[in-house]
């Protein structure tokens, strides 16, 4: 008796603590904390006449947890403004041939069922993640002949579009050189998930099978720590590969830095000057261990290029991709960077455009367009925004820029509101007068190019105007490639919100992109297509 008294009085004085900490503490209290105590006191109380017994079972049940954060990380970045020619008539920026943005936002739309996050979209890599029948160079020598076209705006009736294209020069199979190929993969436990490292291996698989018994390709992984697990092994020896390849499994932290560090020791000790030197790097980018920080592995990586070798970044995974750091490794490289969200799009990349993504022609591409203000009132760049350069850096054989590979194609396109005309943006000046347009109405402007061939180190240069007849008068009239590139800069602007091509709807980009597929062998465009229909539902709206 006395035993039973002492419990319940045991349990009364827990049950007022409790009482109290609800009181006190509630907000402080988790569910787990809360069925600990109520169920502790009813055992000690035991049952009561009429009262029902205390089971956590018959609490509401808890929400699931939540999903994990995502913190893919991309650089912050502004759509280019317009410009005013009559102050900055000159424009100069470096080449992209990245498609990384393009398959990233198919991701978002086809997988995550969500527009992309506008500081991802770089309209240039979009409209570049197509192939385009520009004027082909005759040799290897003069690797560019550019191709410039100027139509209508299809979203704004009131001004015009200069498209520049070029086309590198497209190295057959018996005089492509050989490769000494290191592939740095990224095995850390953020690389477990079936679209990285499963996803990674099915697509070295593919790059394996382009291999010849010439070819040398090794294979670093890093984690942890780094290391070599398959020293420098002839290209058709493809078992012996894929046992390295397929032994590998997802497990650590990420020490990036080492693992770069490693790649390039190897890739150098083995260097053949005769052979394409190439690192293609695998990766979610969520370097955690060693040197992480974006800004000292691209001066690294800066450091290196002087030795030769190239350096390739592969994107994968979702949900904590680092497009920071892959971006500023594979400029810094003198490389390319693509992401990688299905098996088709590492076909695409490691087989389709196997030359292009390993062999470059040319490297330090830029571009300066100088507009004649007696024809150009306005001017804006659409897209390169993170390849902007100086006006002087044009002529600086010690500034970098984009490089270009086998067959490569380039694409720049320019809005321009003519002298006059009622779509110009900037108002004249009140408290100015406005400066004399001297000059000859026959140019619209005037287009160089600068470049180095794989194994010099002093820039070509090449130039030509635009004349102001020669161009299309109604967009109809242009070329497929043109009408096609105008679709995909128009999406681009779309998801971009950069406010140019809001009254220019979703249906309007597929009927011009419809309009404009053409020879589409893989079904590229149609695909394009398919992807702004998505959007349109995904934004609810067809505006």
């Amino acid at each position: 008796m006395k035993n039973g008294f002492i419990a319940a009085a045991s349990a009364a004085v827990l049950i007022a603590m409790l009482a109290s900490c609800a009181t006190n503490y509630g907000p402080d209290l988790d569910a787990a904390e809360a069925d600990a105590v109520i169920v502790t006191a009813q055992r000690l109380k035991g049952p009561q006449p009429g009262a029902m017994a205390y089971s956590s079972v018959a609490r509401p049940m808890m929400a699931p947890p939540p999903e994990p954060a995502i913190t893919e990380q991309y650089e912050e970045t502004d759509p280019n403004p317009v410009k005013l020619t009559t102050e900055e008539p000159v424009s100069t920026f470096s080449s992209d041939v990245d498609t990384t943005a393009y398959s990233v936002m198919r991701r978002y739309i086809f997988s995550n069922n969500m527009l992309p996050p506008s500081d991802s979209v770089r309209v240039e890599e979009y409209v570049n993640y197509f192939n385009y029948q520009y004027t082909e160079p005759k040799s290897a020598d003069e690797p560019f002949t550019p191709t410039v076209w100027v139509t209508p705006s299809p979203w704004n009736a009131g001004t015009r579009l200069m498209h520049i294209g070029v086309k590198g020069f497209d190295l057959q199979p018996e005089v492509t050189p050989d490769a000494n190929i290191v592939l740095l993969l990224d095995v850390s436990g953020s690389m477990q998930a079936d679209n990285k490292l499963p996803l990674v291996k099915k697509s070295v698989e593919l790059l394996i099978d382009e291999m010849s018994a010439n070819d040398r390709i090794s294979i670093v992984v890093y984690a942890g720590a780094a290391g070599v697990v398959l020293e420098p092994t002839p290209g058709n020896k493809k078992t012996k590969i894929m046992e390295a390849l397929n032994s590998l499994e997802a497990g650590g932290s990420t020490a990036g830095g080492e693992g770069l560090s490693l790649a390039y020791s190897l890739a150098e000790e083995n260097f053949a000057k005769d052979k394409v030197n190439r690192i293609i790097l695998a990766t979610d980018g969520d370097f955690n261990v060693g040197v992480v920080d974006a800004d000292s592995l691209e001066d690294f990586v800066a450091r290196k290029r002087k030795s030769g070798i190239y350096l390739t970044v592969l994107g994968f995974g979702e949900g904590n991709y680092n497009d920071v750091i892959a971006q500023k490794l594979a400029q810094a490289g003198n490389g390319v960077a693509a992401y990688i969200d299905t098996l088709n799009e590492a076909r695409k990349v490691l087989v389709r455009e196997f030359r292009s993504t390993l062999f470059p022609i040319a490297k330090d591409l830029k571009f300066q367009v100088e507009f004649n203000p007696a024809v150009v009132a306005e001017y804006r760049l659409i897209g390169y925004e993170t390849r902007l350069l100086n006006r002087e850096d044009f002529n600086n054989d010690a500034i970098d820029a984009g490089d270009i590979g086998s067959g490569h194609s380039v694409t720049a396109l320019y809005e321009l509101a003519l002298a006059g005309s009622d779509a110009r943006l900037i108002d004249d000046r009140r408290y100015a007068t406005a400066p004399a347009v001297a000059g000859t109405k026959d140019e619209v402007a005037f287009v160089r190019l600068r470049y180095k061939l794989p194994d010099e180190e002093e820039s070509r240069l090449m130039e030509m105007p635009v004349p102001t007849e020669g161009g299309f008068s109604s967009l109809a009239a242009a070329p497929p490639d043109a009408r096609f590139a105008a679709a995909v800069a128009a999406f681009g602007q779309k998801l971009q919100r950069a406010g140019y091509t809001d009254r220019y709807s979703y249906d309007e980009i597929i009927a011009l992109a419809q309009s404009a597929k053409g020879d589409d062998p893989y079904g590229d465009r149609a695909e394009f297509v398919n992807l702004v229909r998505a959007a349109a539902k995904i934004d609810g709206s067809k505006s």
